[in-house]
C-alpha cells in the first residue's frame, strides 16, 4: 500500500468508543519521492514491493485494486489476497475416486439384539420404519435370532462439473474379469471338443496327424481373418449401415487412369474428374470402369428431371402455380400435356408449310436402302414372319417382372397349356399359388387322366348286349357316312371356298381388334376398361393365319408398305 494512504482504526467497543484518525497529509517532498520510486519500479530498476506472504506485487496494478479496505486489513500493508477466491467461501469436492458403498459391513454378524436397532430385522443402521425387509412375525428385538447385517451408511458425495459426467466413475474393472473368464471358458471347451473329435477321426483312420495340424492352422487363420475389418469399411453400431470412408487399395485414383497431362481434369481440392479421362484414348465410355463424373450424372432419369423442373421454372414465370417438389403430380400432367400440344403445334404447322409450298411427294419418299436396293443387314424371314438367318429381333422389355418363381416352383405360371387351362410345366399344377410337386405331381396328374379315358371303355363293357334291331340300325348310319365321304370329294372346291370366307371373317376380326387396342392406347391409363379376365380358349387356324398376316415387324424392310 502507498505510504500516504490512510485508513480508519476499526471500532475498539460501542459508539462512545469509535475513534476516526485522520489521514495525515504527506509533504510535496514526500509525494515526489513516491512518485519516483512507482516510476522506477515500472522501470525494473527498483525492487517490486512484496506483500504479506512473500510475493512481488505488479508495479503495473493500478493503486485501487493493490490498496487493501480498512475493513479487511487494519494494517494497511499492501497485498493482493483481497483478489484471490476467499478459501472457506470455496465449495469442497469429492474427488473422482470416491462413490457409493455396495452391499453390507464386512465385519462380523451381531448375534443378539442391540439397543437402538431396528425392532423388524435387527440392524443398527435403519429404524423399523425404514425397513426394506419382510415384517417377522415376531421381531428381532424380541427373539434376538436372525440379526440382519448392519448396512454401509452411504456418504453425501458432492462433485464438481466433470465428476458429474463422468460415466465410469464407480465402475469396478475387476467386474469385467468375469465376462473374460466366460468366454476363456467356452473357447477351451471348444478346443477340448475339437481335440476329441480330430482323436476319433484319426483313430478311424479318416484323417492323417500332417492334415489334423494343417488344417488348424488355417482354421485359427480364419477366425483371426474375420476379426479384422476390410479397408475403407467402418461399421457404425447405432445406424446400422456400414460407412465407406475410405479408398480401397484396389481401387485406382482418378489422377492415375490416364497420366497424358492434356486429358481430363483433376480437381484436387474436391477430388472431382468431370470428363472422361479416356477421351482421348477411343475407348467406349460404355466399357470402361470410370468415364467421369458428368457421365453418370447426365445418364438415368437425370435429363428428364432437369428438363421437367426447367418447365416448372418458365410455367411459374408464366403464371402457372406449379412446383417439382409441393406438387409433382400436377407438374407431370401438366408437362405431358404440354409435349402433346408441342407435338400438335409442330404437325400443324408443317400441314400448313406442306399446304402452302407443297413438297409432300419428297417427304414419302422410301428410305435409301429401298431406292439403292442395297443394305448391309442380311436377314430371312420364313412365311410365318419368324426370323431364320440373321439379326434375331430385340425382345420387348416389360414394366412387370417377369420370371417370378414362387412356391419352389422351377417354372413360370403360363408355362404349361392343357385342355383350355394354364398351370406350371414343372408339375402340371393348374392352381396358381399352389406349390410345387415336382415329377410326383406329373404322376398324379397322368393317372387322373388315364383313368378319365379309361372309364368310358369300362362303361361300354358294363352295357348291356345289343339287340338285332340297334345292330341293323348301326350298319344304315355306316353306309350312310360311306356315301357322305364320296360325295365329300366332289364337294372339296366348296370347302376351300368356305375357308377363305372363314379367313376373311379372321381378317376382319382381327383388324377390329387392332382397331380396339389403338383407341384402348390413346386413353388416358386410369380411363382404361379392365379386361385381365377374358375367355380362354385356343385359337383357330384361320385366326392364327390372320394375325400372322396382320403382325407388323419393325425390322422388316417392307413395313412401312404394309398399310398402303
Amino acid at each position: 500500500m502507498a505510504s500516504g494512504a490512510v485508513a480508519n482504526a476499526p471500532p475498539a467497543g460501542g459508539a462512545n468508543d469509535v475513534s476516526l484518525e485522520e489521514p495525515k497529509k504527506m509533504t510535496r517532498e514526500d509525494w515526489r519521492k513516491k512518485k519516483e520510486l512507482e516510476e522506477q519500479r515500472k522501470l525494473g530498476n527498483a525492487p517490486a514491493e512484496v506483500d504479506e506472504e512473500g510475493k512481488d506485487i505488479n508495479p503495473h496494478i493500478p493503486q485501487y485494486i493493490s490498496s487493501v479496505p480498512w475493513y479487511i486489513d487494519p494494517s494497511k500493508r499492501p497485498t493482493l489476497k483481497h483478489q484471490r477466491p476467499q478459501p472457506e467461501k470455496q465449495k469442497q469436492y469429492n474427488s473422482s475416486g470416491d462413490w457409493y458403498k455396495r452391499g453390507v459391513q464386512e465385519h462380523a454378524v451381531a448375534t443378539r439384539y442391540r439397543k437402538g436397532a431396528c425392532e423388524n430385522c435387527g440392524a443398527l443402521t435403519h429404524k423399523k420404519k425404514d425397513c426394506m425387509e419382510r415384517p417377522r412375525k415376531v421381531g428381532a428385538k424380541y427373539t434376538g435370532m436372525n440379526i440382519a447385517p448392519d448396512e454401509h451408511v452411504q456418504p453425501q458425495l458432492m462433485f464438481d462439473y466433470d465428476g458429474k459426467r463422468d460415466r465410469w466413475n464407480g465402475y469396478n474393472p475387476e467386474e469385467h474379469m468375469k465376462i473374460v473368464e466366460e468366454y476363456s471358458k467356452v473357447d477351451l471347451a471348444k478346443r477340448t471338443l475339437k481335440a476329441q473329435k480330430l482323436q476319433e477321426e484319426l483313430a478311424s483312420g479318416k484323417l492323417e496327424q500332417v492334415e489334423r495340424d494343417h488344417n488348424s492352422e488355417d482354421e485359427d487363420e480364419d477366425k483371426y481373418a474375420d476379426d479384422i475389418d476390410m479397408p475403407g469399411q467402418n461399421f457404425d453400431s447405432k445406424r446400422r449401415i456400414t460407412v465407406r470412408n475410405l479408398r480401397i487399395r484396389e481401387d485406382i485414383a482418378k489422377y492415375l487412369r490416364n497420366l497424358d497431362p492434356n486429358s481430363a481434369y483433376y480437381d484436387p481440392k474436391t477430388r472431382a474428374m468431370r470428363e472422361n479421362p479416356y477421351a482421348n484414348t477411343g475407348k467406349n465410355p460404355d466399357e470402361v470402369g470410370y468415364a467421369g463424373d458428368n457421365f453418370v450424372r447426365y445418364t438415368g432419369d437425370t435429363i428428364s428431371m432437369a428438363q421437367t423442373q426447367l418447365f416448372a421454372w418458365e410455367a411459374y414465370d408464366k403464371g402457372s402455380e406449379v412446383h417439382l417438389q409441393a406438387d409433382p403430380t400436377k407438374l407431370e400432367l401438366l408437362y405431358k400435356s404440354f409435349k402433346v400440344k408441342k407435338e400438335d403445334f409442330k404437325a400443324q404447322q408443317k400441314e400448313s408449310i406442306l399446304e402452302k409450298y407443297g413438297g409432300q411427294e419428297h417427304l414419302d419418299a422410301p428410305p435409301a436402302e429401298l431406292l439403292l436396293a442395297q443394305t448391309e443387314d442380311y436377314v430371312e424371314y420364313s412365311r410365318h414372319g419368324t426370323v431364320i438367318k440373321g439379326q434375331e429381333k430385340a425382345i420387348a422389355c416389360s414394366k412387370y417382372e417377369e420370371d417370378v418363381k414362387i412356391n419352389n416352383h422351377t417354372c413360370i405360371w403360363g408355362s404349361y397349356w392343357k385342355e383350355g387351362k394354364w398351370g406350371y410345366r414343372c408339375c402340371h399344377s393348374f392352381v396358381k399359388y399352389s406349390y410345387c410337386t415336382g415329377e410326383a405331381g406329373k404322376e398324379i396328374a397322368n393317372t387322373e387322366t388315364s383313368l378319365m379315358e379309361e372309364q368310358p371303355e369300362e362303361d361300354e363293357h358294363m352295357t348291356k348286349p345289343k339287340t338285332l334291331m340297334e345292330i341293323h340300325q348301326e350298319k344304315q348310319k355306316e353306309k350312310k357316312k360311306k356315301k357322305h365321304k364320296k360325295s365329300s370329294n366332289s364337294d372339296s372346291e366348296g370347302e376351300e371356298k368356305k375357308k377363305q370366307e372363314k379367313l376373311k371373317k379372321a381378317l376382319n376380326a382381327e383388324e377390329a381388334r387392332l382397331l380396339h387396342i389403338k383407341e384402348l392406347m390413346q386413353l388416358d391409363e386410369r380411363k382404361r376398361p379392365y379386361n385381365s379376365q377374358y375367355e380362354a380358349r385356343e385359337p383357330t387356324e384361320e385366326e392364327m393365319e390372320a394375325y400372322r398376316m396382320k403382325r407388323q415387324r419393325p425390322d422388316d424392310p417392307m413395313a412401312s408398305f404394309l398399310g398402303q
